[in-house]
């Protein structure tokens, strides 16, 4: 692109009146004579206009000649001195140098550099501004592109898992189909196997039937054969073993009276008793207690009623009970005077009312102690305060004691027969004789069982170790704590139990310090005896508690409590 500068008047007033009078110096044509010679110029001037007003022909043979030269005339010497004056006027203006026009020249050549640089640097600012603009154009059209490839992506994913949704729900169908055809197939199959099977275990039953007739009714006649000679073995061993154990029971049963005929003055100044004989006593107590007051108070209403009216204000009493001397005082008095009123009550409601009084205190000892041991301290004072007062009690409470432990107060293994002598009319009825709970036929487990008695136990202890005013019944002094001990070693199968280890070692607890400052070295002894039995076994070198996980922890706390008697100072 070519730009254009107007051009300025000339400020030389000798060039402005150059221009206006003459051009290079000659005089106008005004200026001449009209009448002058026919110059060169004029036909220069005259050929230019011929050329100007000339027009294109087709071909040079159609140009016309040229028209003849005029002929020149001849010119005088002033009109030659005039052209050559003319001539040498033009030369020297054609030499002259304006500097006007250099400055003219220069200024339009600056301005061609000026226009050409501001057009390079808008030509770049432009290529660089269609450059950016380029340029986020095709940034825009790749995110629209990159975005309108992830809408196709995703619709083409939609129709592909809509494809192979289809595809599965058609697999699914078919292979739906194809199995129910094949179990349908099958079944058939199965069933024609069935009949065939069934039909060839007919046969085969029916000949193996035939067969093991025919060897059962040779393996009859041997067995019988056989039997015969056994049972007649058997009857002859038999007899004589029953004759060998009647000879050694009555040796055994003649030394034993012998030796309690021995002994017999003896127990009977101290009043010793065998523990069967405890049991048998406890045993007939109970029963004579319900076939006795109990079932008469409960078949006359009247005496029902009082009966219960009374027993309703034991029970919440019992549980009131704290370890407070007060309490315990307080307590005993009001149970004192529910249970002997004045005037007193007939003998079947005071006796109801006394195995009432004994089940309130066991009741709290299964539900309280074992929670917290130290709930057994005034349950145990407030029975022995009422042992001392209640006529009676001591064999009524005994005996409730035996039927919630089994024979665990005494201590006994519970025999094979009733106390008459008679058989368990059932399994339940022994199981119930032990001291288990039944619900719905199913005893209780042996960790409640254990848990349970050994919190009673905790409080028949702590009785036989209570300070008391007046001496308690003979179940119920401290000597039976030695018996229970003495007897209690000399039965490994109550050692062997989880339940002695427990028993054990509530005792202890209670009573170990005491007994060894009434008994001694004696009593020490038989804590070595016992500690032995804990760690080593004995009796076929069975341990205490045998090796249930209720007896492994039992022994151990044995073992610690022996540790800390042996070790508290005398």
């Amino acid at each position: 692109m070519r730009y254009g500068l107007p051009r300025s008047p000339s400020p030389s007033p000798e060039r402005q009146h150059t221009r206006s009078s003459s051009t290079f110096g000659v005089q106008s044509d005004s200026e001449s004579d009209p009448d002058g010679p026919y110059t060169d110029s004029d036909t220069e001037s005259s050929v230019s206009s011929l050329s100007s007003d000339s027009f294109c022909y087709d071909s040079e043979s159609e140009v016309p000649p040229p028209p003849p030269r005029p002929k020149r005339e001849f010119r005088s010497p002033a009109e030659r001195r005039h052209a050559e004056e003319t001539v040498a006027a033009i030369r020297l203006r054609t030499r002259y140098h304006d500097p006007y026009e250099e400055w003219e020249k220069q200024t339009r050549k600056d301005a061609f550099h000026t226009a050409r640089k501001e057009q390079s640097q808008t030509r770049t600012e432009t290529f660089e501004q269609h450059t950016l603009r380029r340029s986020q154009e095709l940034q825009h059209l790749g995110a629209v592109h990159a975005q309108q490839v992830a809408e196709v992506q995703k619709h083409l994913a939609d129709i592909q898992m809509r494809q192979q949704e289809g595809i599965r729900r058609l697999t699914e169908m078919w292979k739906e189909q194809d199995k129910k055809q094949r179990d349908r197939i099958e079944a058939i199959i199965k069933l024609e196997e069935d009949k065939l099977r069934a039909k060839l275990e007919a046969e085969r039953k029916a000949r193996e039937e035939e067969e093991a007739r025919r060897r059962a009714e040779e393996k009859l006649r041997k067995d019988e054969e056989e039997k015969k000679r056994v049972e007649e073995e058997q009857r002859r061993k038999q007899k004589e073993a029953e004759e060998e154990d009647k000879r050694q029971e009555e040796e055994r049963e003649r030394q034993r009276q012998d030796r309690l005929k021995a002994e017999e003055e003896g127990r009977n100044q101290v009043g010793m008793t065998f523990a069967e004989e405890d049991w048998v006593h406890a045993r007939e107590t109970l029963k004579n207690l319900k076939a006795g007051p109990m079932k008469t108070v409960k078949g006359n209403p009247q005496l029902k009623r009082n009966w219960n009216e009374l027993r309703r204000r034991i029970t919440p009493k019992v549980g009131q009970l704290t370890n407070d001397p007060e309490s315990i005082r307080e307590i005993s008095t009001f149970l004192f005077h529910v249970v002997h009123p004045s005037p007193p009550l007939p003998s079947d409601v005071y006796f109801a009312l006394l195995s009432s009084l004994s089940k309130a205190i066991l009741l709290q000892a299964e539900t309280e102690v074992t929670a917290e041991k130290r709930s057994a301290i005034p349950l145990a004072q407030v029975a022995a305060l009422l042992l001392g007062k209640l006529e009676g009690f001591a064999d009524i409470f005994f005996a409730k004691l035996v039927q919630r432990c089994g024979g665990w107060p005494i201590p006994s293994v519970i025999p094979s027969t009733d106390s008459d002598g008679s058989a368990w009319s059932n399994e339940n009825d022994r199981t119930k004789a032990m001291g288990y709970r039944t619900s719905d036929g199913q005893k209780e487990s042996l960790s409640e069982y254990v848990m349970r008695v050994s919190g009673i136990m905790r409080v028949y202890f702590l009785i036989l170790v209570a300070p008391v005013r007046q001496p308690l019944d003979k179940m119920f002094q401290l000597p039976r704590f030695w018996a229970y001990f003495a007897r209690i070693m000399g039965d490994a199968r109550l050692l062997d139990t989880a339940v002695a280890a427990e028993v054990i070692h509530a005792a202890l607890d209670v009573g170990g310090l005491e007994a060894r400052s009434v008994w001694g070295q004696q009593w020490v002894k038989l804590l070595e005896l016992l500690y032995e039995g804990a760690t080593k076994g004995i009796g076929g070198g069975k341990t205490l508690g045998g090796q249930s996980p209720e007896g492994k922890a039992a022994r151990m706390r044995v073992q610690l409590e022996i540790e800390r008697i042996m070790q508290a100072p005398t």
